[in-house]
């Protein structure tokens, strides 16, 4: 199948899903234009969504395709995606990314929302490094994809080994504070929620804690204002 130049016009933006005729599912959803929905059933990968397809055939049906909505915009079709992909959940899906849009901050919890646009400002006073996660995170995650999210993968120097805690910053926020018992080279822990791989001799740092129950209450939910450039600061450590 091949979609016209005319039909293309009436689509402009669109997004789609990727349905299993197994178990009337959704395993994929993406958005683009022209035979972007189609592209996916000729690609070659060894992503989990190419291994889904080719599952499907192996019993001999196809994947089901439905659009979402078409006729859209790109920053629409941006908006769209990501709340689709954030209504059915990541872990759902075979998506390896979650939608983007700039303007929204995704699916949240609605204290977690509070928490970010009216959060009690706090000075901290340990040796500390503030760690922002804003591509990372998402509400209502476990505590060892908050661990696993604040942990590694960070270009730092020989600073780091003055800090006793680090502390895991979402939109300026403090979510988490975890105890530094020791540094590694990256690509030495296991990461058990997340893609890690390619990052060893890369020069960068992760670290082995656990959550620090003696300080982490008068932290938690509190703003510590939000990153500049580069996601990790230093507080009350003297960089050499």
């Amino acid at each position: 199948m091949k979609i016209t130049k005319d039909v293309e016009n009436i689509l402009k933006n669109y997004v789609y899903a990727y349905v299993d005729p197994r178990n009337k599912k959704i395993f994929y959803i993406g958005m683009g234009k022209g035979g972007r929905l189609l592209s996916h059933l000729t690609e070659k990968s060894e992503k989990e969504k190419v291994r889904r397809i080719a599952e499907i055939r192996s019993v001999g049906k196809e994947p089901q395709i439905i659009l979402l909505r078409y006729g859209l915009t790109e920053i629409e079709a941006s908006l769209v995606e990501a709340a689709s992909i954030d209504l059915l959940g990541k872990m759902n899906l075979t998506n390896l990314k979650s939608g983007h849009h700039e303007k929204s901050f995704g699916r949240i919890d609605s204290e977690d929302l509070l928490s970010i646009l009216m959060p009690k400002p706090v000075n901290v006073k340990h040796k500390a490094l503030l760690i922002t996660i804003n591509k990372l995170y998402r509400s209502a995650m476990t505590k060892e994809e908050l661990y696993e999210a604040t942990r590694g993968i960070w270009v730092l120097g020989d600073d780091r080994e003055e800090a006793d805690y680090a502390m895991s910053v979402y939109q300026g926020v403090v979510r988490e504070v975890y105890k530094i018992e020791k540094w590694h080279p990256a690509g030495t822990l296991k990461y058990n929620t997340r893609d890690s791989s390619g990052f060893k001799g890369s020069g960068r740092w992760e670290f082995e804690g656990g959550v620090a129950t003696d300080i982490h209450d008068r932290y938690i939910g509190r703003s510590v204002g939000k990153s500049g450039q580069f996601p990790v600061r230093y507080v009350n450590i003297k960089k050499k």
